[in-house]
């Protein structure tokens, strides 16, 4: 019996005491059960009698007792205790327990999933670096953290476009150019230019290209500079978001806002609504009517649009783009753009608690040795994507940076993320999803078959451990909902990690496969599809972050 089926029949005892004049209220649409923290308590627990409290005017106690009568009739409950203030808690039969393994096998990689999030249509911006240089490992933990939150969102039903803003206009383009006209010459960077090997990489690939630019006259070289070293940014860019395992469904030129005339267009809308004024020469959005700490330029004395009136422009077109949600991913340094970002929304008579969601991401450290790691060879100053690539691997890199709340910074240190041993977290993930494959490879060795359902004995996993373990895999598509409602990834690793815990206890305290001359039971096959189902389970989850479920460590 799965939780969302115990919630129904919970569900059905409310309906049966109300139809028989027990209760006098209307039955909840919705029934939270939730694992209990210790057997003791029973398997699972709803507080389905205080809900109830209010509406029908009785104690919850009272009301706790009249639905544990109806709920001990339902099939598949052994036990049902009214606990506290009128908590019901729940202890499943070990056939009804069993059997979600079974359902979990056979459900296969849609286990976890639902239409928790069904019909939102989501926006999830993420990393957009600008196109000036190799992604640094602050924007590291947002490629691993956005990419891990587009999956769950998927997974619990919603409909997602991940999206990069590519941050091609304005001044820092201009100084990209000027650094590599200067490292084409041979010449150094100009004042808070851009340094680095890649710099010098990147000119000479333009030089190769387009050997005329050499002796070419600063108004004919720069813009060819700029637009040839653009695009081979941008190519790198995605190379090494791509081999980190994320892919954007858009890539959305800033620019193009701007040549389309979207800009013109965004502030026109926003003064059609009454938010936009005048004074000093400038074009002013009034955000301090909706909570901002000050209105916000849009175009400054001199004519020039400013960062914040491209803003304006991009969240209107994604609206506009039919998105319920837009999720704006932002580094430590961005905090100041929450307020601003909602009263943007609100000016545009979008609901901001809604419409718009920013997600402040705070400082990674590498450590090696000891020491802390700011520089890259290629980079210069930074430490990129591919520098902690190279150190630690894809895996190791991407679970570590999801497993954290990015409302915390976060250190990691390379020989602790990389040490084969149960103190790290992503090689203790891993090692079960290595050994449930292993233990299914040798029981097919041993010429076991226990893929026919109906040799299938779900009661006979009456263990503690057993039912603990049915316990927690049970409660997977919960933490997933849970994780894309709060968007929050880093539930499913402390998850996954709790799962691969109570697995090793599982593991260590029932005999799974025969010894030597063992006979071959119908608890081994059980046992054997308790396996299966904690492999199904954590390969989704370790998907969801990106992350693979190696067959051997």
């Amino acid at each position: 019996m799965t939780p969302a089926e115990l919630a129904d029949a919970v569900q059905i005892a409310v309906y049966t005491a109300v139809q028989a004049g027990e209760l006098e209220a209307e039955v909840p649409r919705e029934v939270h059960v939730e694992r209990t923290k210790t057997r003791e308590h029973g398997d699972y627990a709803t507080n389905v009698a205080m809900q109830l409290a209010k509406p029908a005017r009785k104690p919850p106690r009272e009301i706790g007792e009249i639905l544990a009568k109806h709920l001990r009739r339902a099939s598949g409950i052994e036990r049902v205790d009214v606990a506290g203030p009128g908590f019901l808690n729940i202890t499943l039969d070990s056939g009804a327990a069993g059997r979600l393994a079974y359902q979990i096998v056979l459900a296969g990689t849609a286990y976890g999933r639902s239409e928790a999030l069904r019909k939102q249509r989501v926006n999830l911006e993420f990393v957009s670096a600008n196109p000036t240089g190799p992604v640094h490992l602050g924007h590291t933990r947002w490629a691993a953290v956005g990419d891990s939150l587009r999956r769950i969102l998927e997974a619990a039903g919603a409909d997602v476009a991940s999206e990069y803003y590519i941050n091609d206009a304005g001044v820092q383009m201009e100084k990209f150019a000027q650094s590599l006209v200067a490292a084409g010459r041979g010449l150094p960077a100009p004042e808070d230019g851009y340094g680095g090997q890649y710099i010098a990489d990147i000119a000479a690939k333009i030089l190769e290209a387009a050997p005329h630019l050499a002796d070419a006259p600063d108004e004919e070289a720069l813009p060819e500079f700029r637009e040839r070293g653009y695009r081979l940014m941008l190519a790198e860019i995605a190379a090494s978001l791509e081999k980190f395992g994320v892919h954007y469904d858009v890539w959305f030129s800033e620019r193009s806002l701007h040549e389309s005339g979207r800009v013109d267009l965004a502030i026109a809308t926003l003064r059609e609504q009454g938010h936009v004024y005048d004074q000093d020469g400038a074009v002013w959005l009034r955000t301090t009517d909706f909570g901002d700490d000050k209105d916000r330029v849009l175009v400054k004395a001199d004519g020039e649009k400013t960062y914040f009136a491209a803003d304006a422009a991009y969240y209107l077109d994604k609206r506009g783009r039919g998105f319920d949600t837009c999720i704006y991913m932002l580094g430590a340094d961005h905090h100041g753009y929450i307020g601003r970002l909602r009263a943007l929304a609100a000016c545009a008579g979008d609901d901001p608690d809604t419409s718009v969601l920013v997600l402040i991401g705070q400082l990674v450290k590498l450590l090696q040795g000891g020491q802390e790691l700011k520089m890259s060879k290629r980079a210069g100053t930074i430490v990129t994507l591919d520098d902690l690539v190279d150190l630690v691997g894809v895996d190791a890199a991407r679970y570590t940076l999801a497993r954290s709340s990015t409302d915390s910074q976060l250190t990691i240190d390379v020989e602790e993320i990389t040490r084969q041993a149960p103190e790290n977290p992503v090689y203790y993930v891993q090692y079960v999803a290595a050994r449930t494959f292993r233990v299914a490879a040798n029981a097919r060795d041993l010429g076991i078959d226990w893929s026919a359902p109906e040799s299938f004995r779900p009661e006979l996993l009456a263990d503690d451990r057993e039912a603990r373990l049915l316990a927690v895999l049970g409660d997977f598509p919960r933490v997933v909902a849970s994780a894309a409602e709060l968007r929050e990834p880093h539930r499913i690793a402390r998850y996954l990690e709790e799962l691969a815990g109570v697995y090793h206890r599982f593991y260590d305290g029932c005999r799974i496969l025969p010894r030597g001359e063992e006979e071959i039971s119908d608890l081994h096959k059980a046992r054997l599809w308790l396996n299966d189902a904690t492999r199904t389970v954590i390969s989704n989850g370790l998907a969801m972050l990106g992350v693979s479920a190696p067959e051997r460590m």
